[in-house]
């Protein structure tokens, strides 16, 4: 089982637990594991932020691919991801457009959501008979914001109580905690 510790294991000299794995090993080194410095084990130690900047940088994949072949399929794998994240409306890093327009968090804020709002939201509307373009047409909103919704995203994509208080009412369900 995992410790998942940023604490010291008693030193890569004499031995210890790997704070990764939780593996005994005599030879523990140092890594850098999504920040944290922990003590790791030899099989662990690719998980080091710096060995994976510096064998990606150079095009190798570290050797921890499981193609057979050496046919690039990570670097296959790595392509479609990237297809995907840019296909699928993820956030670029622009801030620019909620510093210039503002959020209406202030002037609407959205309230604490029962758990599972998500999964609540699309029962109710596929009982109802709508599919998720009429239900957004029909409350006037941009589909992509009822998708967040019924995605459990409203705090990320900046939904507004309104919407929600909207969403209740013409679905008769209960999705505002009280």
């Amino acid at each position: 089982m995992a410790k998942y510790s940023t604490g010291g294991s008693g030193g890569a000299e004499g031995g210890g637990a790997c704070e990764l794995c939780g593996a005994e090993s005599d030879s523990l080194r140092e890594a850098n594991v999504a920040g944290a410095q922990l003590q790791v084990c030899r099989d662990c130690a690719p998980h080091d932020d710096a060995a994976k900047t510096t064998s990606s940088s150079d095009g190798d994949s570290g050797g921890g691919g499981s193609s057979s072949s050496g046919s690039g399929e990570p670097d296959r794998k790595r392509r479609a991801v990237q297809n995907a994240a840019e296909a699928s409306n993820v956030w670029d890093g622009d801030s620019s457009h909620w510093e210039e327009e503002g959020t209406d968090y202030d002037d609407d804020p959205l309230p604490y959501l029962v758990s599972g709002y998500g999964e609540v939201v699309t029962e109710a509307r596929q009982e109802a008979g709508f599919q998720r373009e009429e239900l957004a047409e029909d409350l006037e909103l941009d589909e992509s914001v009822l998708l967040a919704i019924e995605q459990g995203r409203a705090t990320q994509a900046g939904v507004p109580g309104s919407v929600v208080r909207a969403l209740q009412e013409r679905l008769g369900v209960e999705l505002i905690e009280e």
